[in-house]
């Protein structure tokens, strides 16, 4: 007698079509999201001379992210990080309040998944013919059915990882390079390894992605309490089960029909309660509202509900309202601190200045002494213009003791230009005469000004200037 097989192979799940408002939403949702996505780096937008008109850039070799009228440079990444935080709160939000519909909505692989699914319902029909198409032998119409399926997936995957090396330079310019076999090899290598994996997670994966790869699912069990709305069964009006003639008074609302079965994405049964395979799409509840429709019994056997109205619901009392559920303390506390994630980087956005300075002291040596006694040090100055133009900046010092400063290459000059949205690095001489009180103090705090002369737009450094100790 041979072991039992400790590992089963996969039986591929074929959701049925369904139709209802719960459906539509996941439609409009998955058009607006792949509108955004693939249409997103075509859109113009104009900065001016010397800066790209792309509207969303991550402009890697210039180490700067545009998007729209915001330009985020590298020292700045503590915008991208603010608004990483921001997600991540806004996810735990809606998940205490709704469950898992970032899942069943709005998730990448959620979304790709219904379009490939899409396609599939188009190419080989509805779920019938799919499960009848998959058992049965390979034949000259299932192999064309296949290849042409797998070839609208193929070209799904080429668009997806088309659309995002769009993201990363020119648009425009890269896909006439991509077309005449010109472009750089790391953009055809990211494009043939999103077409892959877009190709065999949204066809062939699925909801394997969601169970065994992803950790949300996992996750979700610290965001969500018995006040989380969330996609659920009816038991206590559904039970017992009765189908066609064996059906009476005695039994409940469930005519056993399998609808909500046939139609999850996620091949599993609601009415064995909550699962972590459960993504809360809801296209059990449309199945089961058109069938509790037809037979004359109530909408809502499958909803929307939470564990804290099932003995209200028992008993017959009305469940609370929604905006209860919605309204509590930890959704408040979630809202406000999302809202102020948000409100500390507008604020940060509009205090911005469009010239930047750091200045680093050169400590070796700490100063040089030079012939006529005099005490010098020396610091590098990094200046950013991040205007699109030229402009001309005058370096300057502030002290309580004097000193005089000197730009390396300069002469005389106390000015430099700098080019549009770029950064120069300038080596700075401060000096103190033999006579000056700073030439003989251990520190003496002064500030390096840089000073834009036709707008007034200035920065400054603190940094301090070490004379000799006697």
């Amino acid at each position: 007698m041979t072991d039992p097989a400790l590992y089963a192979p996969r039986e591929p799940i074929f959701p049925r079509r369904v139709a209802g408002w719960f459906r539509t939403l996941k439609w409009w949702i998955m058009a607006v999201t792949l509108g955004i996505y693939y249409l997103t780096p075509w859109i113009r937008w104009d900065r001016g001379e010397n800066l790209p008109d792309q509207a969303v850039l991550v402009d890697l070799a210039h180490r700067r992210f545009f998007f729209f009228w915001i330009e985020i440079w590298p020292h700045e990444f503590y915008f991208i990080a603010g608004m990483l935080i921001m997600a991540g709160i806004g996810l735990f939000l809606v998940t205490s309040a709704l469950g898992r519909v970032w899942c069943g909505y709005a998730c990448p692989q959620t979304v790709w998944t219904d379009l490939f699914i899409l396609t599939e319902r188009w190419i080989e029909g509805d779920r019938n013919a799919r499960v009848k198409l998959h058992h049965a032998d390979w034949s000259l119409r299932k192999m064309r059915l296949r290849l042409f399926k797998w070839a609208v997936w193929l070209g799904i995957g080429l668009l997806t990882g088309g659309a995002w090396v769009f993201y990363f330079t020119d648009a425009p310019s890269l896909l006439r390079d991509l077309m005449a076999f010109s472009a750089h090899p790391i953009a055809y290598g990211t494009i043939a390894v999103l077409t892959l994996t877009t190709f065999v997670f949204g066809g062939f994966m699925r909801e394997q992605i969601c169970i065994y790869a992803c950790p949300w699912p996992r996750i979700q069990a610290a965001m969500v309490d018995q006040d989380t709305l969330t996609v659920g069964y009816r038991d206590w009006r559904g039970e017992p089960r009765a189908k066609g003639k064996t059906r009476s008074e005695a039994t409940g609302d469930c005519i056993d029909c399998m609808a909500c079965v046939n139609v999850c994405p996620m091949g599993i049964d609601i009415r064995d309660g909550q699962q972590m395979e459960c993504i809360t799409c809801a296209l059990c509840i449309d199945a089961c509202d058109d069938v509790m429709g037809k037979i004359g019994k109530p909408r809502g056997l499958i909803d929307y509900l939470s564990l804290s109205d099932e003995p209200m619901e028992r008993a017959g009392a009305t469940p609370r309202p929604i905006w209860r559920h919605i309204l509590r303390p930890r959704t408040v506390l979630y809202s406000g601190l999302w809202a102020g994630f948000g409100a500390l980087l507008v604020y940060g956005l509009f205090i911005r200045s469009d010239v930047e300075l750091t200045v680093s002291p050169i400590r070796n040596p700490v100063y040089v002494t030079q012939s006529d006694g005099s005490i010098r040090n020396i610091y590098d100055v990094r200046l950013r213009n991040k205007i699109g133009q030229d402009r001309e900046f005058h370096l300057s010092l502030t002290s309580e003791e004097v000193l005089r400063i000197s730009l390396e290459g300069r002469g005389e000059l106390q000015s430099l230009v700098v080019p549009a949205d770029s950064t120069i690095l300038q080596r700075v001489y401060i000096t103190a005469r033999p006579v000056d009180p700073a030439a003989s103090a251990a520190q003496t705090e002064l500030r390096i000004w840089a000073e834009h002369r036709g707008s007034g737009d200035r920065a400054s450094r603190d940094t301090v200037f070490h004379g000799r100790v006697k």
